[in-house]
């Protein structure tokens, strides 16, 4: 059994431990909201916070985060820097087909629950690893700059 806590809840999984994280949130969490893209951690669709770090969980074997806590795009909400993201994403109407979007808001939250007054060199670094196949880059951007300003981020 693998242990883990997903959006806080404790979990434990009967699977091989080399099963990627993204299969156990999807097929066994039943917690579909985290894409799969490329399988080799190359476009961020996978994207989720292992111990509040961004991490692409399609390659990442689930034993490597035995123990550890799993934030995933139905749970990032509950946090400061999720509930203003998630916010900024709809006033900036950001999403065009959609799928990236979950890694996207990931990789954007990481950021600003680090950094939340992040520059443009920041956030180009910070979401670098994360590819939109519709090319709505500059709306991503205001969003995160729209959630950096959020009063949700005052004092978190």
């Amino acid at each position: 059994m693998i242990k883990l806590t997903i959006n806080g809840k404790p979990r434990a999984f009967d699977v091989p431990g080399d099963m990627p994280l993204l299969w156990v949130l999807r097929d066994e969490a039943h917690m579909t909201g985290t894409k799969f893209g490329c399988g080799m951690a190359l476009c961020g669709a996978c994207t989720v916070h292992i111990d509040g770090e961004a991490t692409r969980s399609c390659v990442l074997p689930v034993s490597a985060v035995a123990g550890k806590h799993v934030t995933t795009i139905e749970g990032i909400g509950a946090t400061p820097a999720g509930k203003a993201t998630q916010a900024a994403w709809l006033k900036v109407e950001v999403v065009q087909c959609g799928y990236c979007q979950s890694g996207q808001i990931m990789s954007a939250c990481a950021l600003l629950a680090k950094n939340h007054q992040p520059t443009d060199a920041e956030i180009d670094d910070a979401m670098s690893g994360n590819i939109c196949r519709c090319g709505t880059y500059s709306r991503i951007r205001a969003a995160i700059k729209d959630a950096a300003a959020s009063p949700l981020l005052k004092g978190a």
